[in-house]
């Protein structure tokens, strides 16, 4: 979506997707950006992390060993840990004056609490006539769809927000 967004033609997007999902536009699995953060790290001039800007005195940081597991072991086996912070605002702390501040085409992580993710799933944040979704491809449903935000974050750990620069 984000290669689309910045291109003007299919050999323009084609170029950018490349330089968004792989690290120094390098197509090798090791390179690519495999974790949510990654993109605030290796794509710093087209998205911003907006999530303390939006959450303010709620938003947590968390220390996190990216790619480690409780145990020991790597999610993805051949990419390297890395240690990285993460900010993201609870659940519970989602309330209208933090739901104010997103924006439709945000994009959404659900933070996650296991070892070594930072998060569990993605979607972008849609406004329409004053309610709030998140735009995701379901896993259950087996397609994208758009479900109340309130109503998905309800019981899950937290959500991190990256909102597209201009």
């Amino acid at each position: 979506v984000e290669a689309m967004r910045i291109s003007d033609s299919f050999s323009q997007f084609k170029v950018n997707l490349q330089r968004i999902r792989y690290r120094g536009g390098s197509v090798a699995f090791e390179d690519r950006t495999h974790f949510f953060s990654d993109w605030r790290e290796y794509n710093v001039s087209l998205v911003k992390d907006v999530t303390s800007e939006i959450g303010k005195t709620a938003a947590i940081k968390a220390r996190k060993a990216l790619n480690m597991k409780q145990d020991g072991t790597p999610w993805i086996p051949g990419i390297p840990p890395s240690e990285r912070e993460i900010e993201y605002v609870p659940s519970h702390a989602l309330d209208d004056q933090v739901l104010a501040g997103l924006r439709t085409g945000d994009y959404a992580g659900i933070y996650s609490e296991l070892p070594g993710l930072d998060v569990s799933h993605v979607g972008i944040i849609i406004r329409d006539k004053g309610d709030i979704y998140l735009r995701h491809a379901s896993s259950r449903q087996k397609k994208v769809l758009d479900e109340d935000l309130k109503n998905y974050i309800s019981g899950k750990p937290g959500l991190i927000i990256f909102r597209p620069r201009p």
